[in-house]
């Protein structure tokens, strides 16, 4: 799996497990995504992996309409996710029309091949009743 290295060896084993990790600092307690190896808030050397809620709420959002390959089938929607931890990444929207996708609309993730990779998290729109 490209990209994969000792820094987020723990993240992509996650991935294959079906759950969301990220770290946390064992000092000030902090959530950060991506993986460093010191703490952005605090210079830590204490991070720790947890598994994160799933849940978020789009931050903003794109709607690709012309695929960037053959394994991207248009449209599609690319989007920045802000988790309850208060971590952001970037992930695709699945399972909604491009129309209906709003800033701001709860999600929660999911694990799909993306463009004919491996697994990846997604993301769902959260069921009304969260």
């Amino acid at each position: 799996m490209a990209g994969v290295d000792q820094l987020n060896q723990v993240y992509f084993d996650g991935v294959a497990e079906g759950q969301l990790r990220i770290q946390q600092c064992g000092d000030c307690g902090a959530h950060q995504f991506y993986p460093r190896v010191v703490c952005k808030h605090c210079g830590s050397e204490h991070s720790q992996w947890i598994v994160a809620s799933g849940q978020g709420k789009v931050s903003s959002y794109s709607v690709v309409r012309r695929g960037v390959s053959a394994d991207f089938s248009a449209p599609y929607i690319v989007a920045l996710i802000t988790l309850e931890e208060g971590v952001t990444m970037m992930s695709h929207v699945v399972d909604v029309e491009p129309d209906q996708v709003a800033s701001g609309m709860a999600v929660t993730v999911a694990f799909r091949p993306v463009g004919g990779a491996d697994i990846r998290p997604v993301f769902t729109p959260a069921l009304a009743s969260r």
